[in-house]
């Protein structure tokens, strides 16, 4: 049966990232089985609680959260179902984490022919399978849509607690609201994963600037390769800010393995001490990364590999504790622009960036594709999708200053046919949110109707709701 958290009456729970989402709820409990998950959301019902749901943490804007509410942790849900070796399928329950997810493909697997993933967030790994399907997540990769194009069934509990299948031809409307609906629409007990074959990718590293940066990635795309990324200058008094950076695309090779031994490699000492030059020196972060990265041209990887991160949990809070870096944290945006737009989109960031000096520490740009299967689909167009990370101090005057300079940048992608990330932050203007989204009235009434009770909530779900119908607002 499920646990009770014994911290507190009142848990105090944050996100990871920005640490911004401080939220208090009314308990925690930490399901291990269908069951659970049904049992558990009686017991709301019988007690009148919203419920709310996260994983590894590391979605912002109050999204896993809500105030008051009995608060699921799904990391109980850990364990990997089975392996369809035949259709090259997973199923694994939706709090599995990405490292016990690849743990168990190298376990389960013969020798020869094997399966890996298609697709999953890069950057970081403790993040579960449930939040890649709330959020219908994406990574590096070329030629394929997001998350939801991995995913071929669900099992959920609904509002009523009553346990669900759903796919896209059970219950497709259902399908359609759970991936991408950031938990709204149920809590996920297991998904059923589409797999790829595992092959070996030989990294291709040049330095690029962003005017060539999509023909390239399109042409990688095109020659098969099925991943790859532009990491760009972070340092806003180079010439070369926002523009300048590396690009790098993984091509698949017959015959090969991968010699790890023999691999240039960064620890977790490295990608700590690029994380304080990024914020003290962002001149020397790039060239070492830089360096770093055209040193590895050539070298090969599994496609699994590729695809993990190299986030040092904990290294901001670390280097704070130790004086080396200042107090804060980091946000995240994205912004989704059409692809001829991004070279105009990135100078007129940069200038933006640079007037209201804002502390960058991290940017990337990648390709996404367009998909039609989900209901309030954010990637809607074929899309440049710039990631920018942002250092905030937490005092109220930086955290003002923060919250304009990304509608700033809202406001830039707008002009320019595009659009942003829902749910990193809370900071949108509602004029923005329905420019950007125009999907989201659907969206919040299909939520009334299959959730009248309000059950599943969470603080970003009452603040749109807020934003665009007090009706479908929670406590």
């Amino acid at each position: 049966m499920t646990h009770l958290a014994a911290r507190s009456p009142t848990p105090l729970l944050d996100d990871v990232h920005a640490r911004l989402s401080a939220t208090r709820v009314a308990a925690v409990v930490r399901p291990r089985g269908l069951e659970d998950l049904c049992a558990l959301v009686r017991t709301a019902r019988a007690a009148d609680l919203a419920v709310s749901v996260s994983g590894g943490r590391h979605a912002m804007g109050g999204q896993p959260f809500a105030r008051g509410a009995l608060h699921v942790d799904a990391r109980g849900l850990a364990h990997v179902l089975e392996l369809d070796h035949e259709q090259g399928q997973l199923e694994v329950q939706a709090g599995a984490q990405w490292p016990a997810v690849l743990d168990a493909l190298r376990r389960l697997q013969p020798r020869g022919r094997r399966w890996g993933l298609r697709q999953k967030q890069t950057g970081a790994d403790r993040l579960t399978v449930a939040g890649a399907v709330s959020a219908n997540a994406h990574g590096r990769v070329l030629g394929r849509p997001p998350f939801v194009a991995d995913v071929e069934a669900l099992t959920l509990v609904d509002a009523g607690g009553t346990p669900r299948r759903v796919d896209r031809r059970r219950e497709p409307r259902l399908f359609a609201h759970a991936v991408g609906g950031y938990g709204l629409f149920g809590l996920l007990y297991s998904v059923r994963l589409r797999l790829a074959p595992l092959s070996v990718l030989r990294r291709e590293v040049r330095d690029a600037e962003a005017d060539e940066v999509v023909a390239r990635l399109e042409q990688a795309a095109r020659e098969g390769c099925p991943q790859g990324d532009f990491q760009f200058a972070v340092d806003p008094r180079d010439a070369g800010f926002l523009r300048r950076g590396v690009l790098s695309c993984y091509r698949p090779v017959e015959g090969a393995r991968p010699d790890r031994a023999a691999r240039l490699a960064l620890g977790p000492q490295d990608w700590k001490e690029l994380l304080r030059l990024a914020h003290t020196d962002k001149r020397a972060a790039f060239a070492r990364y830089r360096a770093h990265y055209l040193a590895s041209d050539g070298q090969l990887y599994d496609s699994d590999e590729v695809q993990s991160g190299f986030a040092v949990d904990g290294a901001h809070e670390a280097l704070e504790r130790e004086g080396r870096l200042p107090g804060g944290s980091e946000m995240i945006s994205e912004l989704y622009v059409p692809r001829a737009r991004l070279a105009d989109f990135l100078a007129a960031a940069a200038r933006e960036l640079r007037r209201r000096a804002a502390d960058v520490v991290y940017g990337t740009v990648r390709l996404i594709e367009a998909e039609r299967e989900t209901a309030l689909a954010w990637a809607r167009e074929p899309w440049a999708c710039v990631v920018l990370n942002l250092h905030l101090d937490h005092a109220p005057g930086p955290l003002a200053r923060g919250r304009a300079a990304f509608r700033a940048l809202i406001d830039l992608a707008l002009e320019r046919g595009g659009s942003y990330h829902l749910t990193y932050h809370r900071w949108a203007r509602p004029a923005q949110l329905r420019a950007a989204h125009p999907g989201i009235d659907a969206f919040l009434a299909e939520k009334r109707r299959r959730d009248p009770e309000g059950r599943f909530q969470s603080e970003w779900y009452r603040h749109v709701a807020r934003q665009v119908d007090p009706r479908a607002g929670g406590s």
